[in-house]
This record gives C-alpha cells, sequence and structure tokens, in this order.
C-alpha cells in the first residue's frame, strides 16, 4: 500500500497532511524517516511512530457509542447528522490521542436506534459480525430501559412476556421485563423490528417517552461513556461478543 493512503487509513491525517508529516520526518515508518508519500508499505507489518504513539493497522475495529438523541443510525443522510458523522469528529480531533492509528474506512453502525433513541450503538467493520448479531436465527438479546407516560400495570407488562400484535403477521416473539419504577421498566427482546420496543407498549396503552438501549448480546452500554462519546471496545468485550453468538 502507498505509505500516504496507508497512513490516512490509520486516521494520521488527510492525504495532504501526512505528506507534509513525512516530508518535516515527523512521522517513522519502522524507525526510518525520510519515506516519500509513494512508497510502498506492507501495512499487515509495518509499525507507525507519530506523536510518541506507534499505531499498527488492523483489519477490524470495533467502537461502542452512547448515541445521543437527534442523530440517525445510518452513514450518511442528506438532513440529519448520522452516528457515522459523529465517530469521523471524534477520530479527528488530534487532543483524542486514544483514536489515533484507526481506520475509519468502510464503518457502519450494527443496527439502527430511533433518531430519538440514546444509548448503546456498535461500530464496526467487520461484517460478519455484524450479520451473526442481526440474524433472527441468533436470537441475540437486546435491553433496553423504558420510561412511559403513564402507570405500567405489571399484568400488562406480562403481555409483552407471552408476545403481543403490534400489526405484523405473528405476534412478538418472548421477552423479559423488569419492573422498576411505577413508569419505568427494563425489556429485553431478540427481535428488531421497525419502531418495535415503542409499538409494544402502544398494544398495552402506553406511550414510551424515553427510550435507551442498555446492552446487546454481551456488550453492556458503558456507565462512565457520556452521551455522544464513542471508544473502542476492549478485547475481552470484543472477545466475549464474538464468541457468544
Amino acid at each position: 500500500m502507498r505509505i500516504d493512503r496507508f497512513l490516512c487509513e490509520l486516521n494520521i491525517g488527510s492525504r495532504r497532511e501526512v505528506k507534509e508529516l513525512l516530508k518535516k520526518g515527523e512521522i517513522l515508518i519502522n524507525g526510518k524517516k525520510g519515506l516519500k508519500p509513494d512508497d510502498k508499505v506492507d501495512e499487515l507489518t509495518a509499525v507507525v511512530s507519530y506523536r510518541g504513539k506507534e499505531f499498527r493497522y488492523r483489519p477490524y475495529v470495533y467502537y461502542m457509542m452512547n448515541k445521543p438523541a437527534g442523530v440517525v443510525s445510518a452513514t450518511e443522510d442528506l438532513r440529519d447528522k448520522t452516528v457515522l458523522d459523529l465517530l469521523k469528529e471524534q477520530l479527528s480531533q488530534h487532543d483524542n490521542k486514544d483514536l489515533y492509528g484507526i481506520p475509519s474506512d468502510d464503518i457502519f453502525p450494527v443496527g439502527r436506534l430511533d433518531k430519538d433513541t440514546v444509548g448503546l450503538l456498535l461500530l464496526t467493520n467487520d461484517g460478519a459480525l455484524s450479520h451473526r448479531l442481526l440474524s433472527p436465527a441468533k436470537h441475540v438479546k437486546k435491553c433496553y430501559y423504558v420510561e412511559t407516560d403513564l402507570t405500567i400495570v405489571p399484568e400488562e407488562l406480562k403481555k409483552l412476556e407471552i408476545g403481543v400484535d403490534i400489526g405484523e403477521k405473528a405476534l412478538t416473539k418472548e421477552a423479559e421485563t423488569k419492573l422498576l419504577s411505577e413508569k419505568s421498566c427494563l425489556l429485553t427482546i431478540t427481535e428488531g423490528k421497525f419502531h418495535q420496543v415503542k409499538r409494544m407498549f402502544q398494544a398495552i396503552g402506553l406511550t414510551v417517552t424515553y427510550l435507551k438501549r442498555v446492552s446487546m448480546g454481551s456488550l453492556v452500554l458503558d456507565e462512565d461513556l457520556p452521551e455522544g462519546r464513542i471508544r473502542e471496545l476492549t478485547e475481552e468485550e470484543v472477545n466475549s461478543l464474538c464468541s457468544n453468538i
């Protein structure tokens, strides 16, 4: 791979920026200075040194986002800000050293959260993992924290556990519920139909006023991750996610 392209994929800078950094000798590749932008490098073995940090190419990356309201779960949108816009903003913040050296091409959200829904969203370029997580045959659990406009009647909540009519050909699959207060609960489902959680509560006469996804499979939203921010998954989180589906 050309060195300038390689450095761009490591998110060190734009094509123009990395050319200037190479010229100034601020970037070392395998310990060497003075390399030209069009020189070739083996991206699978090269070690890049920049600003006191070493970067290596990785074919797959995994991010946890605490999605804020008002942002759409898409790679691009003509009207609204997308989760990919947020990701690229944070990758481009050169003072955020934790996100240096991470390729941003071909990353997408795994599944979607409604525009007004917040919480856990996985962003990756690992298509095989995404397919397994979203496959109906895998029955991957997704847990949501729900607040409603009216008091939740325990007997009505139980209906969600056995399945309700949301206008589809079949009732929703079995779910898990946990009442937290008069107007809040946890709902765990294994499906991902359009506006499913909201439609399930509508089926028992309630309107969802706040919705937050707190887990997907083995991946649990980091309580210390502020809304609108991202971080890389730890090796343990990736291994657990991949091995449990």
